[in-house]
């Protein structure tokens, strides 16, 4: 079959790799539609920091954001999921440990994450092997496009559950790419005020057109209240700028990563009394973010610039061409 490998350090070819098969507990899927995140940026150029703890080598198969048909179980796997439209959790822990056993088996010591580190290759490919325990199913509702977005969906709602705000009390939003555009649809959805910093007035221009007008740069962001922050940036001074903006005695949730190491001071933490949450993975937020995109009450496709090929998105990746559409999300599907 063919497959996205990344060879090399801002190398990416289309090869023609084993195509997968079932193994006890797993099950092969045909893939529809895989999103590129930033994660898979840092594997393409090599900045991933999992690369100097050697949880990833080259070659390596990205796609961890994806959708498809099941199409062959393995030993011990119920055959009614052939035919299934499903997604599926990227952190697939080792299942006996006591972070597995205690519910929490994104943060597993000995897990794989699918398409980022070494041993599950991923979704980037005309099928990819999942195992049966760490799949979602999709309802009829939730097509092709909504399926991919499940995965950032998932990190988005588990933001908005950190952050400990209510309805019509303040929200804001570092960040104006596909987490901090999700985080905002999520907490809209629940009747929050919601407000969002950009880096440009260019970066508001797609929120607005989403229905978030109190869309700021720095600037110009209002002297107001903050019950809630969620930093979904990248800049290594926004942590401590949110543990700044922050009410006391709430929450401040970090998603965002930084290349260079960003602190903060702790003693503004104590002394304001403020809780600070990180977020790592979206396994506990799929069901979730399945069930809001199934009712309509959140919609992530204007997020979408479009959908490419295998081929395409080599040149995606070396930045010679891109989707025309706004929205930060590229989305591919193999079968092109």
């Amino acid at each position: 079959m063919r497959a996205l490998v990344f060879t090399a350090p801002g190398k990416a070819e289309v090869l023609a790799v084993t195509a997968p098969v079932a193994a006890a507990g797993q099950v092969v899927v045909d893939v529809e539609r895989v999103g590129v995140c930033g994660t898979d940026m840092e594997l393409f150029s090599g900045e991933m920091s999992y690369f100097g703890s050697g949880g990833s080598t080259y070659p390596l198969r990205p796609g961890h954001e994806w959708c498809g048909v099941v199409s062959a179980v393995g030993d011990g796997v119920d055959e009614g999921w052939i035919g299934r439209r499903v997604t599926g959790d990227t952190m697939v822990g080792c299942g006996h440990c006591r972070r597995c056993e205690s519910g929490r088996h994104w943060v597993c010591a000995d897990r794989h994450e699918l398409g980022i580190t070494d041993g599950l290759p991923g979704a980037l490919a005309e099928q990819v092997a999942v195992p049966a325990a760490f799949l979602h199913r999709l309802p009829g509702a939730v097509g092709a496009t909504l399926g991919a977005m499940v995965e950032p969906g998932g990190n988005a709602l588990r933001c908005v559950d950190a952050a400990g705000v209510a309805a019509k009390e303040r929200l804001l939003v570092l960040g104006t790419g596909t987490i901090g555009l999700l985080v905002a649809l999520f907490a809209r959805a629940r009747g929050v005020e919601v407000h969002l910093i950009g880096k440009t007035p260019h970066d508001l221009e797609l929120p607005r057109s989403m229905g978030f007008t109190d869309a700021w740069t720095r600037d110009t962001l209002p002297a107001v209240p903050w019950d809630g922050i969620v930093d979904a940036s990248t800049g290594h001074e926004m942590p401590a700028l949110a543990l700044d903006l922050v009410e006391p005695g709430r929450r401040v949730v970090y998603i965002g990563l930084s290349v260079p190491p960003s602190l903060i001071d702790t003693r503004a933490l104590v002394l304001k009394d403020v809780t600070a949450v990180g977020i790592l993975g979206a396994s506990a937020g799929l069901a979730g973010a399945i069930d809001a995109y199934a009712n309509g009450s959140v919609d992530p496709r204007p997020l979408v610039a479009g959908t490419v090929s295998l081929d395409e998105l080599a040149g995606v990746l070396a930045g010679h061409h891109r989707p025309p559409g706004a929205g930060p999300k590229i989305h591919v599907d193999p079968r092109l």
